[in-house]
């Protein structure tokens, strides 16, 4: 079977599912020689089976407004792989989310969780729940309503989801007592807890800290450091504010943050009270950078995207398919010498094709944003043993895996005078996960 022959029969099966099939296309190219190089693999169709989830549970999710009115929406899980240990990945809720969008993130994260070295399976899940303009109550009956279904699926050996895009503390604290409520047991279920009561110290922080400890170690290959130099960072959310911490701590200034009405430039940079302003606009849900700019008085550019902004380091944090071919050209034009995705698949393979051609160290988030889930699982070590790490201690842990994640897409990516991340990191997460496979029988 050729490569384009096993695209043509995923796309079959997966019609209509454009951000699944862009993922897949993109592990597939980086990994097909390996595959093909190991008979065992092929003979035991380890890329077919890597595709299929070895579960989804679609649920409907009705639940009643402070009107009295009632409103319904759609929950998922994709359970994708647990060759490695209990599904593990967020959980989304936003009016974006679709299975193709799903699927796609779960299957990122079988490699992601791979890369981490924990033991930890891929998973992810949501609602196409909208909270914006919606009061606590609503949303406590909405996250009740769903882990009313949800909860039969999970457990800390079995499923152990995250937050994501419009699931934070708030919500994680309202999923988790209603698992509690109707599994009558208090376990690490879910993560990203509060810190009272079992959640782990820097978890907020720790998608954008790890974004920002694989960007250092990218530039220590080519004798460079963060110190001194600009970045452009996209999004305002926990990953943006993470990232924003650390680059200030490391001697970067970070200039620019964005949402879906547009961006704000800041010359003299985000940091100090501004860095605590994120933490109000991200608790607003009203979506809105601009508050940013009127708090502040900086320039906000409306319904466009910071990569027009000169920089040395771009970080996009937002979402997926946010970079594009034309603003990847903007940012070798302007001399960025370095972009590192802290969202999941935030650059089209268009802009991936123009940055690597261009020799631009590039890291995919599958590698740079795994600080998230890496932390994730200290956080379920920790509920484990009943016991908390004290703040250095996870930053140290988070660190250490970050530089391990680097040097491992390293090892897989080099070629020549150019490091393909990309490349690496997939090769790297997908030979751990197939020999587990392997090892586990036909499952």
């Amino acid at each position: 079977m050729t490569k384009q022959d096993f695209m043509e029969k995923v796309t079959a099966k997966n019609q209509n599912e454009p951000e699944f099939l862009q993922a897949v296309e993109e592990v597939v190219n980086s990994i097909w020689d390996v595959y093909q190089d190991n008979p065992r693999f092929v003979e035991a169709k380890i890329l077919e089976r890597l595709v299929e989830p070895e579960r989804v549970i679609m649920f409907r999710v009705p639940w009643m407004d402070d009107k009295g009115n009632t409103h319904v929406n759609r929950g998922y899980r994709v359970e994708f792989n647990s060759a490695l240990g209990p599904y593990k990945g967020g959980l989304r809720f936003h009016p974006s989310v679709t299975l193709s969008i799903l699927k796609f993130l779960g299957f990122e994260q079988i490699f992601k969780n791979s890369l981490t070295t924990l033991p930890m399976g891929g998973g992810k899940g949501g609602s196409d729940f909208d909270a914006k303009g919606k009061s606590d109550a609503e949303i406590m009956r909405f996250c009740q309503s769903f882990m009313s279904e949800l909860f039969r699926h999970i457990g800390p050996n079995t499923d152990v989801p995250a937050g994501d895009i419009g699931v934070g503390g708030r919500e994680i604290g309202f999923l988790f007592g209603m698992y509690k409520k109707l599994r009558n047991e208090f376990t690490g279920v879910l993560t990203g807890k509060g810190l009272n009561w079992g959640g782990s110290l820097i978890r907020p922080e720790a998608t954008g800290f790890g974004a920002v400890y694989f960007t250092q170690e990218m530039l220590k290959t080519k004798g460079e450091t963060l110190a001194g130099k600009t970045v452009a960072v996209s999004g305002f959310g926990n990953v943006a504010w993470g990232a924003t911490q650390k680059i200030n701590e490391l001697g970067g200034k970070v200039v620019t943050l964005s949402g879906p009405d547009g961006y704000i430039y800041d010359k003299e940079g985000i940091s100090g009270d501004k860095i605590d302003f994120m933490l109000q606009m991200r608790a607003s849900n009203n979506d809105r950078v601009q508050d940013y700019a009127d708090e502040y008085d900086v320039p906000f550019y409306p319904n466009k995207r910071p990569w027009e902004v000169k920089c040395d380091v771009a970080l996009p944090c937002a979402t997926q398919n946010e970079l594009f071919e034309d603003d990847a050209k903007k940012l070798v034009e302007n001399g960025c010498i370095c972009v590192t995705e802290g969202a999941n698949m935030p650059c089209t393979p268009e802009a991936i094709k123009v940055l690597q051609a261009n020799k631009i160290l590039y890291a995919p988030g599958k590698a740079a944003n795994a600080g998230g889930v890496a932390t994730s699982g200290l956080e379920m070590s920790q509920n484990s043993l009943r016991f908390n790490w004290s703040r250095e201690e996870v930053d140290e842990k988070l660190h250490t895996i970050m530089k391990n994640i680097h040097d491992a897409c390293k090892k897989y990516g080099e070629d020549g005078d150019y490091i393909d991340y990309a490349k690496g990191a997939n090769i790297a997460g997908f030979m751990k996960v197939a020999n587990a496979m392997l090892d586990q029988g036909l499952v």
